[in-house]
């Protein structure tokens, strides 16, 4: 486990989603209440499998010799709450940040949104970071959407997911949604795809997309 969520950090990298220290990846250790979570203030050219930390649902290290990342609460939080997900995902990637800094949800105006999302990339409220607050948020907003993904206000971008790898591609595709939509903005209004649609795109993806 901790092998996999070092390495997923290096997809943070590879696609433009953090920069210098900031963002963490975290998955559920399977059949516990723990988590494995990016160290505090790490560089990701650093991170190794030894360098994960292993903590229990209250925030208390379990094993690991540096501090866990200051998203922790946020993350065993989530974990608490949400018994579906086993992988979350924080980035400050700057297009989906930029709708965070503007107060305003992503509208749902592209097939891959609907595909991924299920409609809106939805905002949640601002809390300070270091307590269970953003996580308490996170699950209030995603608890009334299909999204993945949540921008919380004038913060950054949480994901969570099945696994960690699910997470991760959700914070890929927010991103490249925000990206796509805030370029389209510029050029005139936009229109919202009917729900119709948004339920029938999502359901195909979901249910029959792939292999």
């Amino acid at each position: 486990m901790r092998g996999e969520v070092a390495e997923l950090h290096r997809e943070l990298t590879r696609n433009g989603l953090v920069v210098w220290t900031q963002g963490n990846i975290s998955a559920r250790v399977p059949d516990s209440e723990m988590l494995v979570i990016k160290p505090s203030g790490v560089a990701y050219a650093d991170l190794t499998p030894a360098s994960m930390v292993v903590v229990d649902f209250e925030g208390n290290v379990v094993d690991g010799d540096l501090s866990p990342s200051s998203d922790t609460a946020t993350h065993a939080h989530i974990y608490r709450e949400m018994g579906w997900v086993n992988g979350v995902v924080h980035t400050h990637s700057p297009y989906a940040t930029a709708w965070a800094a503007r107060c305003e949800p992503i509208p749902c105006v592209l097939t891959a949104i609907a595909d991924e999302f299920g409609g809106d990339i939805p905002l949640g409220p601002f809390a300070r970071i270091g307590g269970e607050e953003i996580g308490k948020g996170i699950v209030e907003t995603l608890s009334d959407s299909r999204s993945r993904a949540v921008l919380m206000r004038n913060h950054g971008v949480f994901t969570v997911g099945a696994d960690a790898r699910e997470a991760v591609k959700a914070a890929v595709l927010c991103e490249d949604a925000a990206r796509a939509v805030l370029l389209a903005r510029q050029l005139g209004e936009l229109e919202r795809l009917d729900q119709d649609d948004i339920d029938a795109l999502h359901d195909r993806y979901q249910n029959v997309y792939g292999q």
